[in-house]
């Protein structure tokens, strides 16, 4: 199964995320259900169904404290001119959690990234912006650049199962951690 290590973002956000992708509404973008928006610490890929159980127990090793976390800041990768994935940027102690996640997962040898972690929840995907409505979405990322949505608590770390339909993908959680 393909699977992930997340953080959800809060209900009490879905409206605004809404409200933040309503501005593209001119350009044809794939988004992402606000309902299943998150923040990934670690995508583990394809796994065996079998290895559910042990990453399960490896998670349950993450030594991170709750923290409070601030979802402010919109942005592009890989840069605005050639830009693929439209994100919300989201600060606090994400790097202690990202790095305790694996520290927790070491054992298994999962695919470490190539560019570090950056937190972030992806709200779109661009797989084609013409040429005409280029110079409108650069105005409208400056416009956007610094947005803020509000505070979340961080409190829980969750796997996840992603199951990819021509609807979008479907995230199932099937273990919770409780960050102390």
């Amino acid at each position: 199964m393909r699977a992930f290590i997340a953080v959800d973002i809060p209900g009490e956000l879905h409206d605004k995320i809404v409200d933040v992708q309503s501005k593209f509404d001119d350009f044809k973008f794939k988004f992402v259900d606000s309902c299943i928006v998150h923040i990934t610490m670690k995508f583990l890929g394809e796994i065996p169904d079998v290895m559910i159980s042990d990453v399960s127990n490896a998670l349950d090793l993450v030594t991170c404290d709750s923290f409070e976390a601030h979802v402010k800041g919109l942005g592009v990768f890989p840069k605005p001119k050639f830009a693929k994935v439209i994100w919300l940027g989201c600060d606090g102690n994400f790097d202690k959690l990202y790095e305790s996640v694996n520290n927790s997962l070491s054992a298994f040898e999962f695919e470490q990234l190539l560019h570090g972690f950056s937190a972030h929840a992806t709200l779109a995907r661009i797989k084609y912006l013409p040429k005409k409505k280029k110079a409108e979405f650069l105005e409208l990322l400056e416009e956007l650049k610094d947005i803020d949505l509000g505070t979340m608590q961080v409190d829980t770390v969750k796997l996840k199962k992603s199951t990819l339909t021509p609807q979008g993908p479907i995230y199932e959680t099937l273990h919770e951690v409780s960050l102390k």
